[in-house]
């Protein structure tokens, strides 16, 4: 088991920044990727992006691609999505997830998630 707990949201003008953090426990975090989704009021739950076990590897959707930067530090179990140049279309509830695997934590089939994390940008 692992659990996941975000933290960071919360709201900011257009244009601004805000860095988010996913804490685990459990167990062997560097033994797991990791990704970021979000999901907005009406919305379907979509990927932002993705990290490898060791971050070596990252990959990002089109919209944030050049805006978020995914990172993790392995000896604080924390992974991060720093977010600049925030727009309001960026409003929305942000989870973390993690799997053993890379490609479920693309497609959201992987095994864990936080709870959520809320992040809205102001106009």
């Amino acid at each position: 088991q692992v659990q996941l707990v975000e933290s960071g949201g919360g709201l900011v003008q257009a244009g601004g920044s805000l860095r988010l953090s996913c804490a685990a426990s459990g167990r062997t975090f560097s033994r797991y990727a990791a990704g970021w989704f979000r999901q907005a009021p009406g919305k379907e739950r979509e990927f932002e992006a993705a990290i490898s076990r060791s971050g070596g590897s990252t990959y990002y959707a089109d919209s944030v691609k050049g805006r978020f930067t995914i990172s993790r530090d392995n000896v604080k179990n924390t992974v991060y999505l720093q977010m600049n140049s925030l727009k309001p279309e960026d409003t929305a509830v942000y989870y973390c997830t993690a799997d053993p695997n890379l490609s479920p934590v693309e497609d959201g089939t992987s095994d864990y998630w936080g709870q959520g994390t809320q992040v809205t940008v102001a106009s």
